[in-house]
């Protein structure tokens, strides 16, 4: 109990509400809902996309990992707990929830023209995309009808993509990640393997650049590196508008 009250009241109720979406998914997918992607966020052009996913993504995690809600968690209450107690209620809020909008954007602003073109392909192949909505719609496995590998690719690929579902709090977290950085540059962070004290700017820094290659290197490792990247993005520059409009919350 001492843990959570001794936590700034946004980044208590930014893990509840994280915790709650994991647990309730899980109960869900034991009665056959695929919370994952009804909850999670999907190209706007996707046929699954809904508008409230822009929201809800943040809080579902991997329900096939519970490592990944675990690390996020861990992420949000060492750093979001202490910018919290930096920035006040509300302008941690809105730089929580800024940063994962910024990371819905860079990852729809890619895949939706990737998406485009492969709807294309299938009107230039004479085949209706639409015809595959139904089908998507109920997260059936692909049925390539065609017996054409011309189409059956294209087709496979437009599926595919329809279905991507990106989930979790990474996004906005990475946000913090880089708003802390800046801030705090020179603050020691103590590595657990090995267990050596290396600084702020250098470790956030590394971790960002990492992901920046990933998102153009491994593009197919099943890990949303863009939504990582665009968080961090947003989180830079509201940090450098702050800094600059109120030096007085800034070290």
């Amino acid at each position: 109990m001492n843990f959570f009250s001794n936590l700034p009241q946004v980044t208590k109720n930014i893990l509840i509400l994280n915790i709650l979406f994991y647990v309730g998914s899980l109960i869900l997918s034991s009665k056959g809902i695929d919370a994952t992607h009804l909850l999670g966020a999907h190209y706007v052009n996707s046929p699954l996309f809904k508008p409230y996913q822009i929201v809800t993504h943040m809080f579902m995690h991997d329900l096939s990992s519970p490592f990944h809600i675990f690390f996020n968690m861990f992420l949000l209450v060492m750093f979001g707990a202490h910018l919290e107690r930096v920035w006040g209620n509300k302008r941690f809020f809105i730089f929580y929830i800024a940063a994962g909008l910024g990371a819905f954007a860079l990852y729809n602003g890619i895949g939706v023209y990737q998406l485009m073109q492969a709807k294309s392909e299938l009107y230039r192949l004479g085949v209706d995309p639409n015809m595959f909505t139904e089908q998507i719609q109920k997260a059936d496995n692909y049925n390539l009808i065609f017996n054409n590998p011309k189409i059956d690719g294209p087709a496979k690929i437009y599926q595919s993509m329809s279905k991507s579902v990106m989930v979790g709090a990474s996004g906005a977290l990475f946000g913090l990640l880089a708003g802390f950085a800046l801030l705090f540059p020179n603050t020691e962070l103590m590595l657990l393997f090995p267990p050596i004290p290396i600084k702020a700017k250098y470790l956030i820094g590394a971790y960002l650049l990492f992901e920046i290659y990933s998102s153009i290197a491994q593009q197919n490792d099943q890990i949303a590196h863009l939504a990582h990247v665009g968080g961090a993005i947003v989180g830079i520059v509201l940090v450098l508008i702050w800094r600059k409009t109120d030096r007085s919350n800034f070290y």
